[in-house]
């Protein structure tokens, strides 16, 4: 019973984790008002660390739908054919493991009887109970994603927001892509900064 409940406690602990967060930085002295074109700069998404398992073709063209309608929704078009554009958009998805202390307190310290003592203390009165104490070590993934916005006329970053999340061990092809939306449109939230 005290292991369901330390259980229990651990996943609210990793549910309330669970939430995106999502930040963003940019140089308050660019006028976001000039840029109206952008392209990739290559390549289009770096992976973090670089991992086979990590690295996939299919995330790669989520994320770059993902972001071309975002940037498209706010305004900017993807540069034609052989001009150049005002903007360079990279991407970052990078993974790394957090780990997290988990204790888990059981029982009390504080006398059976408590102050009433009589019938409501009973035969253990003044019996003094130690905590029990466990402690866990829990190691998860967090994914974060970023999206770099760099002017194309000196190369400075002038842009740069991401989204981090503790990843789930094992989403079907629909939750990606739906993470993948939900993390682009949350980070483009806040473009152009104001």
């Amino acid at each position: 019973m005290l292991r369901r409940i330390a259980l229990l406690g651990l996943a609210l602990l990793l549910s309330a984790c669970e939430s995106m967060q999502v930040t963003n930085d940019f140089n308050p002295a660019v006028d976001f008002a000039q840029f109206r074109t952008w392209a990739w700069k290559d390549p289009a998404v770096q992976y973090q660390p670089n991992n086979p398992m990590l690295k996939s073709d299919l995330t790669e063209q989520r994320i770059i739908q993902a972001v071309g309608s975002q940037l498209d929704q706010r305004g900017l078009r993807p540069v034609a054919a052989g001009a150049k554009p005002d903007l360079f958009v990279q991407t970052y998805l990078i993974v790394a493991n957090r780990q997290e202390q988990v204790v888990t307190n059981y029982g009390y310290g504080g006398p059976w009887g408590g102050p009433w003592g009589g019938y409501w203390g009973g035969p253990w009165e003044g019996y003094w109970r130690p905590a029990y104490n466990e402690t866990r070590n829990v190691i998860y993934q967090v994914g974060t994603l970023q999206i770099d916005l760099t002017d194309a006329k000196d190369g400075r970053l002038v842009w740069r927001g991401s989204a981090e999340k503790i990843l789930n061990n094992s989403p079907t092809p629909q939750e990606r892509s739906a993470a993948i939306r939900e993390a682009v449109t949350k980070i483009l939230s806040n473009y152009p900064p104001k």
